[in-house]
């Protein structure tokens, strides 16, 4: 097992994102329908789909609203029709902002994140700019018993297993193998604090005081946009910076 890591940091802070629970339940819907129309609609064989509904029944989303949501992406019944889209772009710092859009007017997206960067003193890049330094994995977040964690964890085919400080670990699967390794650790009654498809740096740049709180604020802003499903970072903020930064805000 690796050290300390610094997974959830780059998570952005737990909770902050998606706070109005009308907006929560709309991008939750949005991504059920994108995974039902990609990979049909019953999730014991649609991992994507899978994951969506578990995160939505996380959030207390009604079942009658993801139904309809998987519904509306199996064409069943008639709803918008969304594209996902990448952004990739810089905050303060060179930090690598990767950021993920399900929208049904690339127009108005393009927009909004474009006077979002430039509002916060971002920086909007090309396609293929940040992109590279990320890659998609699953990540559980869970508690429990060590070697019983990793045991289950690696046992079930999970890439790594790292310390992630207070009692708790990340673990890291291919996206195909979150489900089965998830189950494996409930299995064990490991508490299972999150299970998410995710984007994971392959480096990461520290960060000062100055430059963490001109970033965060970009990337909150950015996290506000409807469109904006998730923003992916590669920042490594001190945790004696991350709060102070977020005591100030």
């Amino acid at each position: 097992m690796a050290g300390h890591s610094k997974w959830a940091n780059i998570k952005h802070r737990k909770g902050r994102q998606d706070a109005a629970r009308g907006k929560l339940f709309a991008k939750l819907a949005k991504r059920i329908e994108v995974a039902a129309r990609e990979g049909g609609g019953d999730p014991n064989f649609n991992p994507t789909l899978a994951t969506a509904v578990e995160k939505a029944k996380a959030a207390s989303m009604p079942n009658d609203n993801i139904e309809r949501a998987i519904k509306r992406g199996t064409g069943e019944v008639e709803g918008a029709t969304y594209e996902e889209i990448w952004y990739e772009g810089y905050g303060a710092g060179g930090v690598a902002l990767y950021v993920q859009v399900l929208t049904d007017n690339r127009n108005r997206a393009a927009s909004d994140v474009r006077s979002t960067f430039t509002r916060q003193g971002g920086n909007l890049g090309e396609p293929g700019s940040v992109g590279y330094l990320f890659g998609q994995k699953g990540l559980i977040l869970v508690s429990g018993d060590e070697d019983e964690v990793m045991l289950a964890a690696l046992e079930a085919g999970a890439e790594d297993v790292r310390d992630g400080g207070d009692g708790t670990f990340e673990v890291i699967t291919a996206p195909s193998d979150l489900e089965t390794v998830r189950e494996a650790l409930v299995g064990i009654g490991a508490t299972i604090e999150s299970a998410d498809i995710t984007q994971l740096p392959s480096a990461t740049v520290p960060v000062e005081e100055a430059d963490a709180k001109k970033l965060l604020r970009l990337i909150d802003a950015l996290e506000e946009l409807d469109d904006v499903q998730a923003v992916y970072s590669n920042y490594d903020i001190d945790d004696s910076v991350m709060e102070k930064v977020l005591a100030e805000a």
